[in-house]
């Protein structure tokens, strides 16, 4: 894996993007914003939003982006190409050029993905607890 330095704020990650995943990324990110109060921070070298802890992720590879939840797999009902991976239930939508996801489809997928995190509180803690 290549060594990249991180961007320095969530608008010069984008501004560093270019083509359909600038547009992509600055679509996702507008419609999340929208959606709920959240942090926004970069973290792990992508876009990172918390709410009582880690909610979602949107992250810019070579040839695909990855739109991810913590607690993603329990929002698999509402977007079934939802693909688990990893710790905390995280599941995560790869878009490649081309595809998208709806703006009500984000926004709401957001805000569920906030609301769980309201009930349930952090997922790291929660992991923590299970292992």
């Amino acid at each position: 894996m290549k060594k990249v330095t991180p961007a320095a704020s969530p608008d010069a990650y984008v501004a560093a993007l270019s083509g359909w995943r600038r547009k992509c990324v600055a679509g996702l990110r507008a419609d999340v914003r929208a959606s709920a109060t959240l942090d926004e921070a970069i973290k792990w070298g992508h876009l990172v939003y918390s709410a009582n802890g880690p909610v979602l992720y949107i992250r810019a590879e070579d040839t695909r982006v990855l739109f991810g939840f913590w607690r993603g797999k329990r929002l698999r009902a509402i977007e079934p190409r939802l693909k688990h991976s990893g710790i905390y239930e995280l599941a995560t939508v790869e878009l490649l050029e081309g595809s998208a996801l709806a703006p009500a489809l984000v926004r709401r997928l957001t805000r569920e993905a906030v609301a769980l995190n309201r009930k349930l509180g952090d997922p790291r803690a929660a992991a923590k607890r299970a292992r």
